[in-house]
């Protein structure tokens, strides 16, 4: 049925002979359908499924296994897998070096889950670093940033800004951030802010001096969703003082230079947060304003605020999309 279709727009002369070629070429090869992303999801799942289940059996036979057995078991799945990563890694690069196979990657995860379970084990039956808490996820810290750079794997990056957030106090996932942080405290605000400038800085150094550049997403990504929380927690947090407006306009001077930035890179993604993160900071101020009026129709005037500004945002983000395609 398509080859007949085909040759009919040919005879017609609706397709050229080059492009009728192509067709006709194009219909003669296989038909080839691609596994890779499957096959790394199941590896990555097995992965967590073998720490999970290992550790569900310990959990259940400690009492017979015994607490020694558990960290030698730990320690020589860990030391046995970087023993294979470090014999079979490809010569170091700041630039991006691809994998030598298709299991490295997953060994090397397990390698680094082991190493963190090793340590918080040692910290919670033998308290190694006693009071020290701090010591526990500062030392995993320092190794899977120095793992993440030696064998170039952008999981293990995540997991060591994972652990400088740990470290300093705080989770980097946006929605523990929401749900289980103490807003109202200062230091925590603070430090959420300290931290996103931190990974900000790192994704420009990281481009800046072409050192691992492709490294930047991961700390961008992380860093600009802890800013944004961190300023706008503060601004809140400062709602009846004039320090408010400081916070606000932290926030405008963050969006104007992921704004630029993003154009500069091409990045929908990052144009995306800039601009629902903006809409969040202005939507909160024309709350507060028509709040201030203490009327009936400052209800109606907030209801059609959300609900044009909704139809404009949707608006603004298609012509986004094409003028950074255009640039």
């Amino acid at each position: 049925m398509t080859n007949n279709l085909y040759n009919k727009l040919h005879a017609e002369g609706l397709i050229s002979d080059e492009s009728f070629e192509k067709i006709r070429q194009k219909e003669a090869e296989p038909v080839l359908f691609s596994l890779h992303w499957e096959i790394k999801t199941l590896l990555y799942i097995g992965v967590l499924m073998l720490t999970g289940g290992l550790g569900l059996l310990i959990y259940e036979n400690i009492d017979t296994i015994g607490h020694e057995f558990v960290l030698m078991l730990i320690a020589a799945i860990c030391l046995g897998c970087f023993y294979y990563c470090f014999n079979n890694k490809r010569p170091f690069s700041k630039d991006r070096v691809q994998s030598p196979n298709s299991y490295f990657d997953y060994i090397l995860l397990l390698a680094c889950t082991s190493l963190l379970i090793f340590v918080g084990y040692l910290q919670f039956e033998y308290k190694v670093f006693g009071t020290h808490y701090g010591m526990a996820t500062f030392i995993p810290m320092l190794a899977l940033f120095f793992v993440a750079y030696c064998f170039d794997h952008l999981g293990i990056l995540s997991m060591a800004i994972a652990n400088l957030a740990v470290w300093m106090g705080v989770s980097v996932t946006p929605k523990q951030l929401l749900l289980e942080s103490d807003f109202n405290s200062e230091t925590i605000i603070y430090t959420y802010l300290v931290l996103g400038i931190i990974l900000i800085a790192a994704a420009y150094i990281t481009q800046s001096t072409a050192f691992k550049k492709h490294f930047k997403f991961s700390y961008q990504h992380y860093g600009i969703h802890v800013a944004y929380i961190a300023m706008l927690a503060g601004y809140f947090h400062y709602y009846d003082s004039g320090i408010a407006a400081v916070w606000m306009l932290g926030i405008f001077a963050l969006s104007y230079f992921i704004y630029k930035d993003a154009f500069k890179e091409k990045s929908f993604y990052f144009l995306l947060l800039v601009v629902l993160y903006s809409y969040i900071a202005v939507s909160s101020l024309f709350v507060r304003m028509c709040i201030g009026i203490r009327d009936v129709a400052a209800f109606y005037i907030i209801a059609l605020y959300f609900m044009g500004t909704a139809a404009y945002l949707i608006v603004l983000l298609i012509n986004l999309n094409r003028k950074i395609k255009a640039s």
